[in-house]
């Protein structure tokens, strides 16, 4: 038994990719797809952090704004951010205007350049490819050992807004773990992709 749905094309998903169109494209075009990078994982690990107590389906609408607000998420631009920037931000509503989350971005940018292993590095180190088969929604943790571990080695180099909670999230998005259900049809090719 599986809690896949099947979408107006038939094909098998997880669930909530058909609760919204842009779940739907993310899911299928994005979600669980292995992705590094530095620009591109400080990116997924910044609008994780932002997504905290909110939807994320908040998060996928506004992610052309935050890219904008963050230089494109360069990280020497949003490093140099300083007072009047973060006030700026604030001020913007076309992300979330949380000023422990802009601070926790800008800090998380000058740590990460700080890094002496690059950022993607660091989180593929904690890929799990031989992890359980996600039948059901029930069966897909909230956190895991790993996620723990990596929340706790990026605190260690300074990161913010980082907690297993969010790690995990992080890790599902950039297919360092493949959280797709079985009988999802990306549940087999986002390890081809």
């Amino acid at each position: 038994m599986s809690d896949a749905a099947r979408g107006a094309d038939g094909l098998a998903r997880c669930p909530w990719a058909l609760s919204a169109p842009d779940y739907g494209a993310y899911h299928d075009q994005e979600w669980g797809t292995p992705t590094h990078g530095l620009k591109e994982v400080f990116e997924r690990l910044t609008l994780e952090g932002f997504q905290s107590g909110l939807s994320w389906l908040i998060i996928l609408r506004k992610r052309e704004n935050f890219r904008r607000a963050f230089a494109g998420f360069e990280l020497d631009a949003v490093a140099a951010m300083g007072q009047a920037d973060i006030e700026r931000l604030l001020g913007d509503a076309g992300i979330v205007r949380n000023r422990l989350k802009i601070e926790a971005t800008i800090n998380n940018a000058r740590a990460t350049i700080a890094m002496s292993t690059p950022l993607d590095e660091v989180l593929w180190a904690y890929a799990q490819p031989h992890r359980p088969p996600r039948r059901t929604l029930a069966d897909v943790p909230g956190s895991t050992p790993e996620s723990l571990a990596l929340s706790k080695q990026l605190k260690k180099l300074g990161f913010r807004f980082i907690g297993p909670t969010t790690a995990y999230s992080a890790m599902q998005a950039m297919g360092v773990v493949n959280d797709h259900l079985v009988d999802c049809w990306r549940s087999t090719a986002a390890d081809q992709l």
